[in-house]
């Protein structure tokens, strides 16, 4: 039986908030963004939040109709040059005495690819309980394959080597090099080409 998958909502945001924040809540790169335990327990689901709230409003949630897993796509125009104070605002909105808020968004910003239109994987989380099932990969895999039927290009940065080895199954391939985060974690810029 396949993975029946929507489109989420607004009134699905409370839901795609929680589950984003139980799935990167240890993650190497959430941890790296709030180093203290404590902080990041109480202050992680706003970051979720203004990721949330950025993709319901510009992009597509895609969600398994048991609420399992989600996928934050938006789709890139070849020309978009992004939000030169978009960091700076969400460090503010979110925690505003950490500046990692603002630098992973810089620094992610910096390694974007420009100038051909893409879809952008910005997240996918799976709950904690559900992952190994195959719940991500069926998300992912559905707008590859429109991705292929259009020939558009994807675009993700793996945040952790177990989703990166998940990614390079589907196709994506390492751009340039890893992304070093000061005094921390590797990230991972990915491409992938339309398939035939």
């Amino acid at each position: 039986m396949g993975v029946v998958i929507r489109i989420a909502g607004e009134g699905d945001r409370e839901f795609v908030v929680r589950l984003l924040d139980e799935a990167f809540q240890d993650d190497p790169v959430s941890s790296w963004v709030f180093p203290d335990k404590a902080h990041r327990m109480g202050t992680h689901h706003k970051l979720m939040g203004a990721f949330a709230d950025v993709v319901l409003a510009e992009g597509r949630v895609d969600v398994t109709e048991d609420g399992a897993a989600c996928a934050l796509w938006l789709s890139v125009p070849a020309d978009e040059h992004g939000d030169e104070d978009g960091p700076g605002q969400l460090r503010e909105a979110v925690d505003p005495e950490n500046e990692r808020v603002e630098l992973i968004g810089r620094l992610t910003a910096g390694v974007h690819p420009a100038g051909r239109a893409h879809e952008y994987l910005w997240m996918i989380a799976v709950a904690p309980g559900r992952q190994g099932e195959g719940l991500g990969t069926a998300l992912i895999e559905s707008v590859l394959d429109r991705c292929d039927r259009e020939g558009k290009p994807a675009y993700l940065e793996a945040s952790n080597a177990r989703s990166r080895k998940l990614y390079e199954q589907l196709g994506f391939e390492l751009i340039d090099r890893p992304l070093d985060l000061p005094d921390g974690p590797q990230m991972w810029p990915m491409w992938r080409e339309p398939q035939a």
